[in-house]
């Protein structure tokens, strides 16, 4: 039986891809399939071959009819991001891929295989335009938000990636996502929102990943932390903090000129409050700027009185990069750092650093291409 199409142009939408299955919800999946002239059927269909199988390429839906394969891979499949080079480390379980979106624009995501779990670092926007001066991201400007589709395909890729066993250890499963690529997540609130809905839903709406498995990083965009704490999810905020008083933080974080120390603080306890989450607060060890003892203590003592228990501090030893004037903290300093932090009864632990042999520090692979 042949099957034909009525022709639907999948123009891409301005400054934006062009419009991808993952870009919609299932009422709208439903609709789209419609247009086609499709039977309502294949919109679950269609998504169970990219969520559940994760499928990307219309030609090899073997449950689709021959005919329409190519229509249907041009109107709902458009090829969004295209590997340019995979680097790997750490005996091959950690893996930076370097993505070209369809108009040129580059990307990254890093995803880093451990005993007990795979977690994957993804990027909401190309480029950042938060000019955080220790960020190589921040230091290359904003060039666009990318689209619910292409945040969501950048998990896909590394599902697919982990169960084919093309990451040294063997056939494995994606347990963990955290937004804290390149970009600033909540500036592009919207398609990250809808991205954390595709990622966190059961077969036929979205990955299945839990969403406590998914965390979302801020520097500090006091509404918008409120309002994700309004949208009856429960993932983990990360807060980008750096520091705790608002002379340095002025500098490190320039959206603190906005939303000082105590109303990010104050915003986060919202989001603590309303979700049951602790919130995470990063802290990146910089040497001889922000690692000094009193600050440990200052920053315990306001943890404590704004988060109370509903907090822990992850420090993140400083990943330098070329030819920049910022470098990590002695690790003897790090760990007076922490030993202070936890005697103001707030949590404090290092996180494992991976990937400076490979330009894992954020916008760093995509700066030198």
């Amino acid at each position: 039986m042949v099957v034909s199409l009525p022709l639907v142009f999948n123009a891409p939408r301005r400054g934006m891809p062009p419009r991808h299955l993952a870009d919609l919800d299932s009422a709208e999946r439903r609709e789209v399939v419609k247009e086609l002239g499709l039977p309502g059927f294949r919109a679950d269909q269609l998504a169970r071959q990219y969520y559940g199988r994760l499928e990307a390429d219309a030609e090899k839906m073997t449950d689709l009819p021959a005919a329409v394969r190519d229509q249907v891979g041009s109107e709902l499949f458009p090829v969004l991001l295209t590997p340019v080079k995979h680097l790997a480390c750490d005996g091959g379980e950690t893996r930076k891929t370097l993505w070209k979106a369809n108009d040129g624009t580059l990307l990254e995501s890093v995803l880093m295989r451990y005993p007990d779990r795979a977690t994957l670092c993804i990027s909401s926007q190309a480029g950042c335009g938060m000019a955080c001066p220790f960020c190589a991201t921040g230091q290359a400007g904003l060039q666009r938000n990318l689209s619910t589709a292409e945040i969501v395909d950048q998990v896909r890729a590394a599902a697919a990636a982990l169960r084919d066993g093309e990451v040294a250890g063997g056939p494995g499963r994606l347990s963990n996502v955290v937004f804290m690529g390149m970009g600033e997540p909540l500036a592009n609130y919207k398609r990250v929102v809808a991205a954390v809905r595709r990622i966190t839903s059961p077969a036929p709406d979205g990955l299945g990943l839990s969403q406590r498995s998914v965390t979302v990083s801020t520097v500090g965009l006091a509404p918008a932390i409120r309002k994700l704490a309004d949208e009856d999810l429960s993932v983990t905020l990360a807060v980008s903090l750096h520091t705790p008083d608002d002379e340095l933080r002025d500098t490190l974080v320039p959206v603190n000129n906005r939303w000082s120390v105590a109303e990010v603080l104050k915003a986060a306890r919202y989001y603590a409050d309303k979700t049951g989450r602790r919130v995470s607060i990063e802290y990146a060890m910089i040497r001889d700027v922000n690692d000094q003892p009193w600050r440990a203590d200052l920053l315990g003592k306001k943890l404590r009185k704004a988060l109370g228990a509903l907090v822990h501090v992850n420090l993140i030893p400083l990943n330098p990069t070329p030819g920049s004037e910022w470098d990590a903290s002695p690790k003897p300093v790090e760990k007076e750092f922490v030993r202070r932090v936890l005697a103001q009864g707030v949590s404090c632990t290092v996180r494992d650093t991976r990937g400076q042999e490979i330009a894992a520090a954020c916008g760093q692979l995509a700066a030198e291409n």
